[in-house]
């Protein structure tokens, strides 16, 4: 009876605090269209924005990248980070993926054509075996296996991409736990004065043309986690990266999880 009585008299407090950030993040976004999702682990609490968004599907474009660089390794279709596919030859207009590459500096630079050697090396029925164990989105695999999460045939939501990312930094993947923290120490980090944000964006056309920019990860602060996920559709590949970069963490320095003037 006592702790009911205090929760309905701290309950106010809590909500106007909520309406604050949620007024915020709209600020934020303005009139861009797209959803952010939190999930704060010591206080178990979520907060959205746009939350109806939040469990719309779309395509994971390379934030897919975690979950392949976790099957790669579990596999071992690649012994560890530091292996090294030699690059094909073909010239590509991002000059990062000309070259040689890790998984370290695969996942660095988003570098499809690795992934893509990684996935035929995967194959379909691997692939359809942790996508259904896991539950990643709609499972599906579509017809192509070097492009699937990237022509649409794969899709997930923000929602599900937390329940994928509280699993995976908590060890609840059915992979080895020295498998989950290579991917954890190589995933792109961004170090600020009290905190240190991980994570993977992506990047792909939706089916009306439109593009779409995911950032997803974790920020731990004070011996604390908060899992999020972002994404923010614009009418061109070079709009839709500035806005996810930009309006992604003016959001997180809004909800104090990281302090932007602190950037190491």
């Amino acid at each position: 009876m006592k702790n009911t009585i205090i929760l309905l008299l701290i309950l106010p407090f809590i909500l106007i605090a909520q309406n604050k950030d949620s007024v915020k993040v709209a600020k934020i976004f303005g009139r861009d269209i797209g959803t952010f999702v939190l999930f704060d682990q010591q206080k178990e609490k979520y907060f959205y924005y746009n939350q109806k968004k939040t469990q719309e599907r779309f395509l994971p474009a390379s934030t897919f990248k975690i979950l392949n660089s976790l099957i790669a390794l579990e596999l071992k279709i690649i012994p560890d980070e530091n292996y090294v596919i030699k690059w094909d030859g073909t010239k590509r207009e991002n000059e990062n993926w000309n070259r040689d590459h890790s998984l370290k500096s695969a996942i660095k630079f988003s570098v499809v054509p690795f992934y893509q050697e990684l996935a035929r090396k995967i194959e379909r029925d691997n692939y359809k075996k942790y996508l259904e164990a896991i539950g990643y989105g709609n499972c599906v695999i579509g017809n192509d296996i070097d492009r699937f999460w990237l022509d649409n045939s794969l899709k997930i939501s923000a929602e599900e991409q937390i329940s994928f990312l509280k699993r995976f930094y908590n060890y609840k993947l059915p992979f080895k736990k020295e498998v989950v923290d290579i991917v954890k120490k190589i995933l792109p980090k961004e170090n600020y004065k009290n905190s240190v944000l991980s994570f993977k964006t992506g990047t792909g056309k939706l089916e009306n043309g439109k593009w779409l920019g995911w950032i997803v990860g974790y920020v731990e602060k004070s011996s604390n986690v908060s899992f999020f996920a972002f994404n923010i559709e614009a009418n061109s590949f070079e709009n839709v990266v500035k806005l996810r970069d930009k309006k992604s963490r003016e959001i997180l320095n809004k909800l104090h999880l990281i302090t932007q003037s602190s950037k190491v």
